[in-house]
Parts: C-alpha cells; sequence; structure tokens
C-alpha cells in the first residue's frame, strides 16, 4: 500500500477520529493568525475532507474563492459533499508536485497538515511559488509542534513515519532556496505556523 491508497481506504472515518470539537474551536483561533483578506483568493493543497474550508472561507468572505485540491479521489468525493453549499469553493483531485495552475492565480497558498507528505517538497514549492501572485502568501499550518507531529506519525502507520517537519534552520534554508521571503516560524505545543512570502 502506498501513501495515496492509505489515504483514500481512512477517507470515510477521518473526520469522525480527527475533526473533533477541540479541534474546531482551535482552529476558529488558528486560521485568524494566517493573516488572509477579505476577497482574496486561496488554494487549499491537501485539502483532505475540507476541514479548514469553513474557515478559510470566514477569514476571505464572498468574495474571495478557495480552490481545494487533494489526490486522494475519495477525500475529495467526501469534501465535495461537505461544502456543496459554498458556491466560490472549488474541489478536484490533484497533487501540488503535479498541477499545472495558471501563473500567479492565488493571493495565498495554504498547506494544512500536508507539507510532510509532499515527496517531492522542491518541485512542490516551485509551483506554489509559480502559482502565487507576486508578494503571495505560502501557509505551512498544523495543530501539533513538529515533535508532536514526529510522534503522532510514528503511532499511525509506517506509511506515514517518515513524514516529518523539517527543523526550522533546514525549513527556511528550502524556502529561501526556492524563492521565499519573510520566514517565520511558530513552532511549540499544539501548534506549528510557518509564514513565507514569494519574492
Amino acid at each position: 500500500m502506498n501513501p495515496k491508497d492509505y489515504f483514500n481506504n481512512v477517507a470515510e472515518t477521518w473526520d469522525e477520529r480527527f475533526f473533533t470539537f477541540n479541534l474546531s474551536k482551535f482552529l476558529e483561533k488558528f486560521i485568524p493568525q494566517f493573516g488572509l483578506n477579505n476577497g482574496q483568493h486561496v488554494l487549499d493543497v491537501g485539502t483532505g475532507t475540507g476541514v479548514i474550508i469553513p474557515f478559510l472561507i470566514k477569514a476571505i468572505g464572498p468574495e474571495g474563492s478557495v480552490t481545494a485540491i487533494d489526490y486522494s479521489e475519495k477525500m475529495v468525493q467526501i469534501c465535495k459533499t461537505k461544502h456543496s453549499q459554498f458556491k466560490n469553493v472549488t474541489v478536484h483531485v490533484g497533487n501540488i508536485e503535479e498541477q499545472n495552475f495558471t501563473a500567479e492565480t492565488f493571493d495565498a497558498v495554504v498547506c494544512f497538515g500536508v507539507f510532510p507528505h509532499l515527496e517531492n517538497k522542491q518541485k512542490a514549492l516551485r509551483n506554489i511559488s509559480k502559482v502565487l501572485k507576486s508578494s503571495g502568501k505560502l501557509i505551512i499550518a498544523h495543530a501539533m509542534s513538529s515533535e508532536e507531529l514526529k510522534t503522532h506519525h510514528e503511532k499511525v502507520s509506517t506509511l506515514v513515519r517518515h513524514a516529518i517537519l523539517l527543523p526550522e534552520t533546514e525549513m527556511k534554508k528550502l524556502l529561501q532556496q526556492m524563492g521565499f521571503t519573510n520566514i517565520s516560524i511558530k513552532d511549540e505545543t499544539g501548534m506549528y505556523l510557518c509564514i513565507a512570502n514569494k519574492t
């Protein structure tokens, strides 16, 4: 079984297992820290079942839009069903490592709970930079610290054991190499938030 098969297999029970009341309350306070603005166009990479979509919509308002992608077909099916009421949300199967969006399409790209799972992070970051508008924002976020995430993945499955967040120095170096600036990282108990701007 590969990681994509793993996520397809757990899609139907994903929200039941992970989208708890506590996570919802956390996201209410966490998403505003992304610094999104009314009317912005956001790409939600690795959306899964679309857990953060309602919070993104609240941040950008009806004039903004969310394009959500995930490489798991079953996750996308569930996400589409859950969020069909939002007319400014588009959900489809896609992989940021292979995606070919029009250049300079989005004001912000959000990677919530997905960045460690990207197999080719350099390629993904190049594609993210391409689709971001000038001075656009990349947001890499988790509801765990890097250490908590490492421990969690070691327990969950051997298929995701390798999926860790880079140490701060390495993360900043990677983002700088890919052309990002103004990099800030908060890595503390219960949260991880990295924000960077396209040059």
